[in-house]
C-alpha cells in the first residue's frame, strides 16, 4: 500500500496508479491532489472552470475541489495526495513558494506543462517516494523532503512558465486583477467592474473568459470562497465571524452560498482540511 495514514485513519500522504476513467465524475477530496499525467489528452475541470491538456502535464487541486477529467485519448497517470497536517504548504511557504501558485489561485491555470526531462525527473522522484512508502515503517522526515523536493521543482517551473507569459500582457485584465483583489468583498457584480474599467459588460467578459477561462462572475465568485477557504482554514474564527468578515448578511446565508459552490458546508470543509498550525502561530 503506497499510503501513510495518521492514527486516526487520515491519508497523510498517498500515490496512486490511476486508471483512465477514474476521474470521469466529479470528485472531491480532503487531501491536496497532485495528478502527473504521462500520456494522453483531455480536458481538467476544476470546479467551475475547464482547462485543455496534453501529457506530460502535472495537475493540481486544492482540498474539497471538485475535479473531474474528460479524456480525449487514453490516459496513464499516479496521482499523488498529500493531507494538510503531513505538510502544510503555508507554514513552508519560505522553502516552498507553492501556495498561491500551484494552490489557491484563481488566477493562474492549475497545470505545469513537462518537457521530457522534466518528466523523467518527476517519474524518477515519484518512484522514491514509492519506494520510502513501501518500507516498514516508512519514514515520515524522508517523505516529507521528497514531497518538499516535489513542490519546490514544481514552483520552480511554474515560475519560469509565468515569466514567459509576461511578455502578452494584457493591461485591461491585469488591471481587473487589481479591482477585484482590492474590492471582492463588496463588489460582486460583473457590471461594476466592466464600468470600472470602462468595458462594455460584453467585451468584458470576452476578454476576461480569453484570458482566465472564467466568466466575470466565477472568477468574483471564486476570489470569495477563496477568502472563505483561508479564513476556515488558516484561522480559529467561528463561522459567523468569518460570515462577518467577509460581509455577508448573516451566517446562514454565508453557508448556503458556500455550500452552493464548493458542495460542502463551511462546517465540513474545516473538519475534513483541518485547521493549520498557522492559525496558532500568528495568534
Amino acid at each position: 500500500m503506497n499510503k501513510v495514514f495518521s492514527e486516526n485513519g487520515t491519508l497523510l500522504l498517498g500515490i496512486e496508479t490511476s486508471e483512465n476513467n477514474a476521474f470521469d465524475k466529479p470528485l472531491q477530496f480532503s487531501e491536496y491532489t497532485v495528478l502527473f499525467i504521462s500520456e494522453g489528452e483531455g480536458i481538467y475541470h476544476a470546479d467551475f472552470a475547464s482547462f485543455p491538456f496534453t501529457a506530460p502535464v502535472l495537475l493540481f487541486s486544492t482540498p474539497q475541489q471538485s475535479i473531474h477529467i474528460k479524456a480525449t485519448k487514453p490516459l496513464t497517470f499516479k496521482t499523488l495526495q498529500f493531507h494538510g497536517d503531513f505538510y502544510c504548504i503555508e507554514y513552508h511557504r519560505n522553502e516552498v513558494a507553492c501556495n498561491g501558485l500551484l494552490f489557491n489561485n484563481i488566477y493562474l491555470e492549475p497545470s505545469i506543462q513537462l518537457i521530457p526531462a522534466e518528466h523523467q525527473s518527476y517519474a524518477e522522484l515519484i518512484e522514491q517516494i514509492i519506494t520510502e512508502l513501501k518500507q516498514n515503517p516508512p519514514s515520515e522526515i524522508v517523505l516529507r523532503a521528497y514531497l518538499q523536493l516535489f513542490l519546490a521543482k514544481s514552483s520552480s517551473i511554474k515560475t519560469k512558465s509565468i515569466k514567459k507569459q509576461e511578455i502578452l500582457k494584457d493591461e485591461k485584465m491585469d488591471h481587473f486583477r487589481e479591482l477585484l483583489e482590492e474590492n471582492f468583498l463588496t463588489l460582486h457584480k460583473p457590471s461594476d467592474y466592466a464600468s470600472l474599467l470602462a468595458m462594455t459588460p460584453n467585451n468584458f467578459t470576452k476578454q476576461c473568459s480569453r484570458r482566465f477561462n472564467k466568466t466575470p462572475s466565477q472568477m468574483i465568485q471564486e476570489r470569495l470562497i477563496l477568502e472563505a477557504k483561508k479564513h476556515l482554514h488558516l484561522t480559529r474564527l467561528s463561522i459567523k465571524e468569518i460570515a462577518f468578515a467577509l460581509q455577508f448578511q448573516d451566517e446562514f446565508y454565508f453557508s448556503r452560498f458556500f455550500k452552493k459552490m464548493t458542495k460542502v458546508s463551511p462546517q465540513t470543509f474545516r473538519k475534513t482540511t483541518g485547521i493549520s498550525i498557522v492559525a496558532d502561530l500568528s495568534m
